[in-house]
């Protein structure tokens, strides 16, 4: 389970301020966010990195694209599906926009496990939204400007873990607010809550790590991240300037 929040092209300072939590089996080992490639002649990747795939589930570049993942909790998972970690490896290293990407995506999302994914140019101020759930043909929609929010259900659904605002709320809803996904209703409960405390109950499941993104008008970008390692909460915070940024001065007059 992972969850984001985020303000688009609406912020008087900022293209960009995004906030992700991300949940994940502790046992499955995982990279801290730092720049990477995936190929030695491949574009570098800033973010976490899934060391069983390869892929990501957030990460961006310094030519202003931006991608992150969420997967659709779901009681049955296809044998032998492609790793969902690569959709935005795939998109953040190559060449096309963010639509030409989710169209790309479209013919061959019957072959991933649910997920649902952000694809951004922040440059040109373009963001598409893609899912393969809850099945038939993918959705794909523009990301118009304002807040957004997205976990296991669709953009900005009214799911129980996007009607908090606290990213590190262990607060769990009712009961009765918990979504039928088909998965066991107490396994559901269990990770109802924004932050999944690793150090309480059944510490195998949980939230890994925390990143704010912060995109300035003039291609400013911070990148902070808190993760867990060797049951230990650690730091760390990456700068660096966008290539080709667009300078936009909203609010200003002569």
């Amino acid at each position: 389970m992972c969850i984001a929040a985020w303000a688009w092209e609406c912020h008087p300072a900022h293209r960009l301020l995004l906030l992700f939590n991300r949940d994940e089996y502790l046992s499955r080992p995982t990279q801290p966010a730092r720049w990477w490639a995936a190929g030695e002649d491949s574009k570098e990747i800033l973010g976490g990195r899934d060391e069983l795939g390869g892929g990501t589930w957030m990460g961006c570049t310094r030519d202003g694209k931006l991608a992150f993942l969420t997967n659709v909790r779901e009681p049955d998972s296809i044998i032998g599906a492609k790793t969902r970690g690569q959709l935005p490896v795939r998109f953040l290293q190559g060449s096309h926009s963010p639509l030409e990407y989710a169209t790309e995506i479209a013919k061959e999302a019957d072959q991933y496990n649910g997920f649902n994914l952000i694809l951004a140019d922040v440059n040109s101020g373009t963001m598409v939204y893609i899912s393969n759930r809850p099945g038939g043909d993918p959705v794909i929609q523009t990301v118009a400007p304002g807040l957004h929010v997205l976990s296991n259900g669709a953009i900005d659904s009214p799911w129980p873990k996007m009607v908090e605002e606290l990213m590190m709320d262990t607060i769990k809803p009712d009961r009765s607010m918990v979504p039928d996904t088909g998965v066991d209703p107490e396994w559901e409960y269990k990770l109802s809550s924004i932050f999944i405390d690793t150090a309480k109950g059944q510490a195998r499941y949980g939230t890994r790590s925390m990143v704010a993104l912060a995109s300035k008008l003039d291609g400013e970008v911070t990148f902070y991240e808190r993760y867990l390692e060797n049951s230990s909460w650690k730091e760390n915070m990456i700068q660096f300037q966008m290539e080709n940024a667009q300078q936009d001065l909203r609010g200003t007059s002569e």
